[in-house]
């Protein structure tokens, strides 16, 4: 059984989309050890609590500095013992020892087609600002591995979502998640903890 820590920082949509492809047996072999935010008020939290699985947060404001910060996330990730990490909508820039520690076992979801809209500065609303104002009519979602870059590590899955005309970047925010996040993700899941993901020339693939 594959142990992951989800890492969020809000509502935790992402969170219960992998709860409930739990539930309902279409990822298997995975177990929920703990849930952890940079925000105390961080709704996913509450929703880990429903389940009955750790929650904490540890947050940067907490620290004098940045390396107390650093240090204290590897700690308090590393005590679950994780196979995996996973970051459901965590808005903080992981610190490189963190990386290090766990080298192809942090998966990451973006709101974008990958290597499009991702990068500083492009997170949650902004990503889908920035399709519309593009014109763009298809965007998607991006499970990729997280590295020392932002959104530059291997991609493991994508899928494409119609932008329709009329479209908002609210109601494109959550068609994306509806088609996309919340199924690409829970399948990730799914490929790495039943050793589904081979690698090649430093790319990632689900094996068929």
């Amino acid at each position: 059984m594959a142990r992951i820590v989800v890492l969020v920082s809000g509502g935790g949509t992402n969170l219960q989309a992998i709860m409930d492809k739990i539930d309902s047996g279409a990822v298997t072999n995975v177990t929920i050890a703990a849930v952890i935010s940079n925000k105390a008020d961080a709704y996913a939290l509450e929703r880990a609590r429903g389940k009955g699985i750790a929650a904490e947060c540890i947050s940067p404001k907490s620290f004098a500095s940045r390396d107390g910060f650093h240090a204290a996330l590897l700690a308090g990730v590393s005590k679950y013992e994780p196979d995996f990490i996973v970051l459901a909508g965590y808005l903080v820039i992981l610190p490189e020892c963190l990386i290090q520690a766990y080298p192809r076992r942090i998966l990451n979801i973006h709101p974008s087609l990958i290597p499009s809209f991702c990068g500083a500065g492009y997170y949650g609303l902004h990503v889908h600002e920035a399709v519309l104002a593009r014109g763009n009519k298809v965007t998607g979602a991006t499970v990729h591995f997280v590295d020392e870059g932002t959104d530059t590590g291997p991609i493991l899955l994508q899928k494409a979502v119609e932008v329709k005309p009329g479209d908002t970047p609210e109601v494109l925010q959550r068609r994306v998640m509806e088609e996309a996040e919340w199924e690409i993700l829970p399948a990730a899941l799914d490929a790495v903890a039943n050793g589904k993901v081979v690698w090649k020339d430093g790319l990632a693939f689900v094996a068929e």
